[in-house]
């Protein structure tokens, strides 16, 4: 039997989803992209996550499931090609953002270690042995996962809470601080953009929805656990993103762009300070690895129990559902062959994709969740927009991402329609 939790344990569920290893990866690249402004795109993709969170409260207090989005999508649309396909969306975009994670904590653990000359061949080295590592863990025991996990988001959050502090207290009279003025904003264009490169570092939230079977008093706890999670994330990120451009000189940023939160506490505590930011970072993607690997593995379960996908991935695999080592595999492929504004990228447009829809199934459903339907409405368009204008601003600097991310999208529909239609041709094969 599973333990049940209370309104604390569902709001560290929340805040651990969304500060797993998203921030460590992303704000260079957001400050890359939105430079003065970086504090608004941040706010922007926050904004829409918020709103998106209306829709999942509404919906996990009608249909607690432990498949979560899958079983909002499956309600909303039925068991189809169509809930099929942005199903398969979700798993695929789960292993995008491991391979986000495993890339981010590549990026940071030869700042610690050095294995060679290269920084790019410690790299690649770091991101595979992280994600064997975690694999690993995963088979041994999914106990000793949700231990790392539960540690981990303590620790993580001291840490960067203490960077807020001592970082904050660092900007008064900072040489650097003129860099937030309104004049080295990027276009309104250029900031939605930013914003939407690091959504992923929000997506994190939807796993509430997973444990919403288990929270004590859900009607009171479920929808406090959602904004309260994702209200604090949005102002965590926003002081830890206005510390940065404060604190750092843009070209010193674009040089550490991979792990630019590191080399944003050199200024207030020196190397100390970078150290330990660097094994916040390695601590905090290893254990968002472990946690979305066991999570990846699930949601391959829950598709394939629901017929979307073929019922072998329901099959066992040394003790766990075959979907790990799939989703181990395809991680390791992913991390080493893409670069991290296209990770980025990628799993930006698929969780905007699913996060769009999963706003409309809060619109269809309105009646039936007892919601209002301007919220439902308002995180859909705006999805909506800003999916457009990612994918329309970041196919001229990151082309292979934009084309990988709509590859992905079209392959996860056009693979769950052969599959069903191969179903259909069985079922009629077996009645004749």
């Amino acid at each position: 039997m599973t333990s049940k939790f209370g309104l604390k344990e569902a709001v560290s569920i929340g805040i651990g989803g969304m500060v797993g290893g998203g921030i460590f990866a992303v704000l260079g690249l957001a400050v890359s992209l939105a430079k003065g402004g970086t504090p608004i795109a941040f706010l922007i993709a926050g904004i829409i996550a918020l709103l998106t969170s209306y829709s999942y409260v509404k919906l996990s207090l009608s249909f607690p499931d432990r498949g979560g989005t899958v079983k909002f999508i499956n309600q909303g649309f039925g068991k189809g090609i169509f809930s099929g396909s942005v199903n398969n969306l979700l798993w695929i975009s789960y292993i995008i953002m491991l391979s986000l994670y495993a890339s981010a904590f590549g990026s940071y653990a030869p700042n610690l270690f050095k294995l060679s000359s290269s920084h790019v061949t410690d790299t690649h080295i770091y991101m595979s042995a992280i994600i064997i590592v975690a694999t690993g863990i995963n088979y041994y025991s999914i106990k000793v996962v949700g231990k790392i996990e539960s540690y981990a988001v303590l620790i993580k959050l001291i840490i960067l809470l203490a960077f807020v502090a001592i970082g904050t207290y660092g900007l008064l009279g900072n040489q650097y601080l003129h860099q937030l003025s309104f004049q080295n904003w990027e276009s309104p264009t250029k900031l939605i953009t930013g914003g939407m490169v690091i959504f992923v570092a929000y997506e994190g939230f939807e796993l509430i929805a997973n444990a919403a079977p288990d929270i004590i008093n859900p009607q009171k706890n479920i929808p406090k656990a959602y904004y309260i999670s994702v209200i604090f994330v949005i102002i965590l990120y926003i002081v830890i993103a206005t510390i940065t451009v404060g604190s750092l000189p843009f070209n010193q940023i674009a040089t550490a762009q991979d792990y630019v939160l590191a080399e944003a506490a050199k200024p207030m505590l020196g190397k100390i300070g970078f150290t330990i930011i660097t094994i916040a970072a390695l601590l905090s993607t290893f254990s968002a690895i472990n946690a979305s690997l066991y999570g990846g593995s699930r949601v391959s379960f829950e598709i394939a129990e629901d017929d979307e996908l073929p019922h072998e991935l329901t099959s066992i695999f040394w003790n766990q559902p075959i979907g790990l080592m799939i989703t181990a595999i395809l991680t390791l492929i992913i991390a080493n062959t893409l670069n991290l504004q296209s990770i980025s990228t990628a799993g930006s447009v698929g969780f905007l994709i699913i996060f769009a829809i999963v706003n409309l199934v809060g619109l269809k459903l309105s009646k039936k969740i007892k919601g209002l339907k301007i919220f439902p409405l308002l995180g859909f368009s705006l999805c909506i927009i800003a999916l457009v204008t990612l994918i329309t601003q970041q196919y001229s600097s990151d082309r292979i991402g934009v084309l990988i991310a709509l590859g992905i999208v079209f392959c996860c529909f056009l693979l769950e329609f052969i599959y069903k239609k191969n179903e259909i041709l069985s079922s009629k094969a077996k009645i004749n």
